[in-house]
């Protein structure tokens, strides 16, 4: 039963139970609630056309102000590539411009993958296309060639400049030497496919440029500046930043150019530039190689060596303490004291160019137990003026020790070691049946009968030297180089001189052979060029003839084939045939 049937007869039953007057009032009530409820209903329903017409016109507000929004970014993106379009044909422009100045009219620009190779110097390898491109716009005519080279990698560009040695290199890829390849890519940070923007550029011809070792010890190197005009032959251009690598035997030194004049990249073919060294900032508390520390005559220093380790020290003689060296009215000393026993150290001395002595190349050493001394005196003929370096080895526990040089006066009077002569020409001697020595004869029976309980004379080959008895048991010969020794030195002579050394060329010798194989012999030894300058490995034997005769490295040989203007004719002289040209055209020696 629904809902108005319910009513119906709700209606039906109060008309039949209440009065008229009552069912009237009750007809109006209803007819009040309907009206109030109609009302309502229609309120309601004009709020919420209301409502939806509001949000009606906020979404097309929202619409409007989209479409406005939308518009102007599409106005304000197509600006922007307008103003990018023309701002990059700007830049084009003015790139172009820019390489027809740096070119001097040739425009060469290109990308390429760049590939290692095991070269000198900063001379890079291009592909054949690249000669071709070059040379039809005539850029041979303009001298020698200049490239600038361009790493751009996760925003850090780095910028180096370059000559060209050859145009073999694969289609592609640019064939870059270490130097060149060290100074635009990161060891730390390799790239994938390194990429480098070459373009062609000429450059002004340097004047001047300072340099900066990365450490101590690169101006201790003999004739350095020409060791670094050496380097730089290798090379066609200098950058600022760039970072040259300079070699001396087993040492190394990294030098930074700080600056450049006339300009911040230069060419360094054919010009006559000024070098400055400047020391270094920072000085490591431990470096990485050898240095030279300074020592003054007479001023003692104080160190500390662990075993197997070196320490390195320098001093200078000058040319008026050599003369009284030579005339014996001095003696140069260098001394070595250990303050700890059971430590013990070696002791080895050198001329430059040998920068850093050691056990297979040195001059003069000492090898005693404890505390120890070389005299340095004039029958040292090797004795000149110049910077002599010492060497203090480690050879047994961590060594506290103390270092001088001591120029020291010889005693007048009687050598060390000569014995005085009896004035009487005619006292008659007997020779000591058990010493040897001469012996007035008067007295000769009594000596030889104290001689014999209280002297021993050691029988060892070559000895003959008289001991007291007690004295006997501690005296003892190598078995190898029959060198008389104590038993406390034993150990470390055999350790020192009879270990077999091996040399880089590959020899294997004793001490005393390798010392004088690396000084005479060794390949790889250092000599300074008599063309050049430059401290470099011998080499093996010249291979022309005539330069053997001459006494010429390989390395000299080699060297010496460069030309020259002969300073009288002018003519072009190989360099090693300069002094026979001064004497057979101009009757003059070198």
């Amino acid at each position: 039963m629904t809902f108005a049937s319910l009513l119906k007869k709700g209606l039906f039953f109060l008309i039949s139970v209440f009065p008229p007057n009552l069912l009237s009032d009750f007809e109006s009530s209803k007819m009040d609630f309907e009206l109030r409820s109609a009302r309502e209903k229609l309120e309601r329903e004009q709020r919420e056309r209301k409502e939806r017409a509001k949000l009606k016109l906020e979404r097309e507000k929202k619409a409007k102000d989209a479409a406005i929004k939308q518009r102007e970014a599409i106005e304000a993106s197509q600006r922007a590539r307008r103003l990018d379009a023309i701002e990059a044909q700007t830049k084009a422009d003015e790139h172009m411009q820019e390489s027809l100045i740096a070119g001097g009219g040739v425009v060469f620009e290109i990308v390429f993958q760049a590939v290692p190779f095991q070269g000198i110097g900063d001379k890079i390898k291009l592909p054949p296309s690249c000669f071709t491109e070059l040379s039809d716009q005539g850029a041979f005519d303009k001298g020698p060639l200049y490239f600038e080279l361009s790493v751009d990698y996760r925003d850090n560009k780095k910028t180096t400049h370059s000559g060209v040695l050859e145009f073999t290199a694969e289609d592609g890829t640019v064939g870059l030497p270490p130097h060149v390849w060290s100074n635009l890519f990161s060891a730390q940070d390799p790239m994938d496919v390194p990429l480098v923007q070459i373009r062609y550029i000429r450059l002004p011809k340097g004047t001047y440029a300072k340099l900066q070792p990365d450490n101590l010890g690169f101006s201790d190197l003999p004739n350095h500046k020409a060791i670094l005009e050496t380097i730089l032959r290798q090379h066609a251009t200098l950058s600022m930043d760039d970072v040259l690598s300079v070699s001396y035997g087993q040492v190394s030194y990294k030098l930074q150019v700080l600056e450049l004049k006339p300009a911040s990249s230069v060419s360094v073919l054919e010009t006559d530039i000024e070098v400055d060294i400047v020391s270094p900032e920072i000085v490591s508390d431990q470096p990485s190689q050898h240095v030279l520390r300074p020592l003054q005559f007479g001023k003692p220093e104080s160190g500390t060596v662990e075993e197997g380790r070196y320490d390195y020290y320098k001093f200078t003689i000058d040319d008026s303490t050599v003369e009284k060296v030579m005339a014996g009215s001095v003696k140069v000393i260098v001394k070595i004291d250990v303050e700890k026993d059971g430590a013990d150290t070696d002791l080895y001395v050198s001329k430059h160019p040998v920068l850093f002595p050691s056990l297979n190349q040195h001059e003069w050493s000492s090898h005693d137990v404890g505390s120890k001394t070389l005299i340095l005196e004039s029958k040292e003929r090797a004795l000149s003026s110049g910077t002599y370096s010492i060497g203090v080895y480690g050879f047994k526990g961590t060594v506290k020790y103390q270092v001088s040089v001591l120029v020291q006066e010889t005693s007048s009077g009687a050598k060390t070691g000569e014995r005085a002569v009896s004035s009487s020409s005619d006292v008659d001697t007997v020779e000591c049946r058990n010493c040897k020595h001469s012996i007035p004869s008067r007295s000769i029976a009594l000596h030889e009968v104290y001689c014999s309980r209280h002297n021993v004379v050691c029988n060892h080959p070559g000895c003959g030297i008289v001991l007291r008895v007690e004295e006997a048991k501690n005296h003892l010969h190598c078995e190898k180089c029959g060198q008389a020794l104590q038993p406390t030195e034993m150990e470390k002579h055999l350790k020192v001189f009879h270990e077999p050394l091996s040399c880089g060329c590959g020899v294997v010798l004793e001490k005393e052979q390798m010392v004088q194989h690396q000084a005479r012999d060794c390949p790889l030894r250092l000599i300074a060029c008599r063309f050049c300058g430059d401290m470099v490995e011998a080499g093996n034997a010249a291979a022309d003839v005539r330069d053997r005769m001459r006494g010429m490295s390989e390395h000299e040989s080699t060297c010496g084939s460069r030309t020259a203007p002969c300073d009288c004719c002018g003519r072009s002289v190989m360099l090693k045939d300069m002094d026979i040209h001064q004497i057979a055209v101009h009757g003059k020696s070198s």
